[in-house]
């Protein structure tokens, strides 16, 4: 039986964000998905307009404890968290949590802040951020914020690779064991950086100019799934970067205005163009 996943993040009913990215990436990966959609949109709120609604806390309270009485919960070993729609949601992911570390002492938990980005700024309630730096971040073991939502949790500038590394590390001082930084632009490129306490490893690719919405809940389902493989940091970055750039160059040769995951997803396990993970300093 595969291993299980617990994703708690949006959803929508048109495109790859959220849930309707990670849950499919997880299971082409071979894992197994528990799903909780923390809001159900018809579609991105960047298309401009969209219909949905976010989730009630109640409501996912109540599935959780469908999840147990099925004892369904308790095969769940690894928990990810993405956009969570209220604040109130993120304590249901923290609930969750600590029902899931009663059954196994090492769950591993992926915290993706999803609280905004360059140049739109916060897009999530002003409560949010809040929840994520006190509650969320002291029990993740890894974290994945964009360039943005680092300097936003950490309050320090962020511009070019030695200040998100110096970022992260105030970030890994929260708890988090490894701190993946997302989107972080060069004159020629885009770096991906993996930072721990003693160690900092970097992967760049070349600029793609396209929609990105997804992209980086794509890239957290990757990074989470190769990390689980082999608890090998620089190994999970590479793959994981390598299978997303892939996923962003076809999307920006069919012009297309979502993620075309569907039609890449036989060349995620193994991409054929390989970007190597460096040491970062």
């Amino acid at each position: 039986m595969p291993e299980a996943i617990l994703s708690i993040q949006s959803a929508v009913a048109y495109g790859h964000v959220g849930n309707a990215a990670a849950a499919f990436i997880l299971q082409r990966l071979g894992f197994d998905v528990l799903r909780l959609d923390t809001v159900v949109f018809s579609n991105h709120p960047g298309r401009g307009k969209f219909r949905g609604a976010t989730t009630e806390s109640v409501r996912l309270r109540d599935l959780i404890c469908g999840l147990q009485e099925q004892s369904l919960l308790e095969r769940a070993s690894t928990l990810l968290s993405g956009y969570l729609g209220t604040a109130e949601n993120g304590e249901v992911v923290l609930e969750a949590l600590s029902l899931m570390r009663k059954r196994h002492s090492a769950v591993l938990y992926c915290c993706d802040p999803v609280l905004g980005d360059r140049p739109k700024g916060l897009y999530v309630a002003p409560d949010i951020p809040e929840l994520v730096r006190d509650r969320l971040l002291p029990e993740a073991d890894l974290v994945m914020p964009n360039s943005f939502e680092l300097e936003l949790l950490t309050g320090h500038p962020v511009g070019d690779r030695g200040s998100a590394i110096a970022a992260a590390r105030i970030l890994a001082d929260c708890g988090p064991e490894t701190v993946v930084v997302t989107g972080l632009p060069t004159d020629d490129g885009i770096e991906t950086l993996a930072v721990q306490r003693t160690s900092a490893w970097v992967v760049r690719t070349p600029l793609l100019t396209l929609p990105t919405s997804g992209a980086g809940d794509a890239l957290s389902a990757l990074f989470l799934a190769r990390f689980i493989e082999k608890r090998d940091v620089p190994r999970a970055l590479s793959l994981s970067v390598s299978a997303l750039h892939l996923v962003l160059e076809h999307t920006a040769k069919m012009a297309a205005d979502e993620l075309r995951l569907i039609e890449c997803q036989d060349l995620l396990p193994a991409p054929p163009r390989l970007f190597r993970a460096v040491r970062a300093e």
